[in-house]
């Protein structure tokens, strides 16, 4: 009797697999290896990204002596004062400046290209594909070259050294790639939300408004994301188009401070400061909607 439950337990039963090996350590760790590299990596990213900021702002509560005997270390006394100080040079004037030049110009670029790709996708306009190829080729243009007959329409039009001359360089060229970006996310819309409201009696402007723009909404947010960037920090243009001192916006104000300043490293530190929190804080609030926007809209 136990010979035969022994042969019945040892023979081999068909139809069912062998039990399956135990995993090796190699295999259990890959896993947590992988994490703790991606980790790592985006550590050092974000310190290689935060370090220079952190810096910059300690610097603008030094001394000229600190920040050249010690660089890499922390104040001895903060001195707070500076950034008063800066604020008062004239940070405050070029601060508004940048910021009435850069909402101007985001508002228009946004709305400018939000119709146009909505009409390039939409509609049944004659000649559309000239007209993105136009689009397209405006994408080309380097603004550097233009300077000087920019300069002579600028006159012409009575807006040299003004807001306006900004306002209308800083949407002409970034109109083309914005409409560009926001036709690529529109193509991938459904359709079907539209042609309902359309059915329920709304118009071709309460369908912009109320239908497209809610389901647009990431890639409007980094549409308005890419122009606040290009708008606040560009330089060419501020410096060649602006002559009036009380006009200039923050990157050249601040080169203008900096030789007034006389090698006043601390201010010129704490003004620099001051002019990169705005764009931080807009990243940080918009930054959901922002990536969201490029993946979806780059992407296509």
């Amino acid at each position: 009797m136990t010979l035969t439950l022994d042969t019945e337990r040892s023979a081999p039963h068909c139809g069912t697999s062998s039990p399956r090996a135990p995993r090796s350590t190699a295999a259990r760790l890959r896993p947590a290896l992988t994490r703790l590299l991606a980790y790592c990596v985006f550590a050092a990213l974000a310190v290689a990204v935060l370090y220079p900021l952190c810096w910059m702002a300690l610097s603008g509560l030094k001394t000229n002596g600190e920040i050249f005997s010690s660089p890499w270390s922390l104040p001895g006394e903060p001195r707070w004062g500076t950034y008063a100080d800066a604020w008062d040079q004239g940070v405050l004037r070029y601060l508004l400046n940048s910021a009435l030049v850069t909402s101007a110009s985001v508002l228009a670029v946004v709305l400018i290209s939000a119709w146009a790709a909505y009409g390039l996708t939409r509609l049944d306009i004659p000649c559309s594909q000239p007209a993105l190829l136009l689009v397209l080729g405006a994408m080309m243009l380097s603004p550097t070259v233009a300077l000087v007959p920019l300069s002579q329409l600028l006159q012409a039009l009575g807006i040299y050294d003004t807001y306006w001359a900004l306002i209308v360089l800083y949407t002409a060229f970034k109109v083309p790639f914005t409409t560009f970006l926001i036709r690529a996310y529109l193509l991938g819309l459904p359709t079907e939300v539209e042609e309902a409201a359309h059915i329920d009696g709304a118009g071709r402007w309460q369908i912009f408004w109320r239908v497209v723009v809610p389901m647009a909404r990431p890639i409007l947010v980094s549409a308005a994301v890419l122009q606040a960037l290009f708008a606040w920090n560009e330089y060419a243009f501020a410096l060649v188009f602006i002559t009036d001192d009380h006009l200039k916006t923050l990157p050249v104000g601040l080169a203008d401070m900096a030789g007034r300043l006389n090698s006043d490293w601390p201010m010129l530190f704490a003004g620099l400061t001051i002019a990169a929190l705005p764009m931080i804080v807009v990243f940080l609030l918009g930054q959901r909607h922002f990536v969201r926007g490029l993946a979806e809209g780059v992407g296509k």
